[in-house]
């Protein structure tokens, strides 16, 4: 527990201070979690960073993650650059006679647009306009208050479980309560920020955050309970691997975006 808690609070740290200090900072942070989540799925799928799937799978990380309008670079579209990156990994399936199959590119697929988008929806969300750092700490602080407050609820009253056969420590009780600490911290910008959030638009980003974060981490838990493993990997001690501790936030950011309900002008 005491290394979990050194751990937590010398990231979360070095983690506020480059989000507030933003720009290449804020991407660089966000490229180094990428390429090292990216690693931990393609080794929870037993393979080498050095296979040529999964240099494609890290190029297509890369990409999606690229910032092309902080370098005045019109960014391609979306949907060419996923058909681009299917086209390259069943190119490989065909050089390396199906060793690595179509299951495999599927995989890879998947991979780099959870990590990739996940995380470049944090840096749109962060550099849009001058209100991209509170918009951040919203979402943010949403989704923290959730897992705080799925902790304690649970712990405290806790009594029903929430799906057993994939989070068996989870409980209903807790689930609520992080739904509602979520809601609670998202009025409370709103009560100091009434003009950028509405009340009614600040319970549907916390009630967002909230299930959507909660939807995250058991995502991850089920898909490593499919690997059987307990941890993506252990770069963070006494809290595992990246995708452990950014499961909800590749989730939630782009989810947020889609609805258009923070407050990016």
């Amino acid at each position: 527990m005491k290394q979990r808690i050194i751990t937590g609070l010398i990231g979360g740290a070095i983690f506020v201070l480059l989000t507030v200090a933003g720009g290449w900072y804020f991407y660089g942070l966000l490229l180094l979690l990428a390429l090292v989540g990216f690693w931990e799925y393609i080794r929870m799928n037993s393979l080498s960073w050095r296979h040529p799937a999964s240099l494609v799978g890290f190029a297509g990380v890369l990409i999606l993650l690229f910032p092309w309008h902080e370098l005045d670079i019109q960014q391609p579209n979306g949907l060419h650059m996923l058909w681009l990156l299917l086209f390259l990994l069943l190119i490989v399936t065909v050089l390396t006679k199906n060793k690595f199959t179509i299951d495999g590119a599927a995989l890879l697929l998947l991979g780099a647009l959870y990590v990739g988008y996940g995380f470049h929806a944090m840096f749109e969300v962060r550099n849009a306009g001058s209100h991209g750092l509170l918009a951040t700490f919203l979402a943010f602080g949403s989704i923290w208050a959730s897992d705080i407050g799925a902790y304690f609820f649970g712990r405290a009253i806790g009594k029903h479980k929430l799906w057993p056969s994939i989070s068996p420590n989870k409980t209903i009780e807790g689930s609520l309560g992080g739904v509602i600490l979520s809601i609670i911290v998202a009025l409370v910008f709103a009560w100091i920020y009434p003009d950028l959030i509405p009340f009614g638009r600040a319970i549907l980003i916390g009630l967002t955050a909230a299930v959507a974060g909660q939807l995250g981490d058991l995502i991850q838990s089920a898909y490593k309970r499919v690997r059987g493993i307990k941890d993506t990997g252990s770069i963070l001690p006494g809290h595992g691997g990246v995708l452990d501790r950014c499961d909800s936030w590749l989730i939630v950011f782009p989810l947020l975006i889609m609805m258009e309900l923070l407050p990016l002008g």
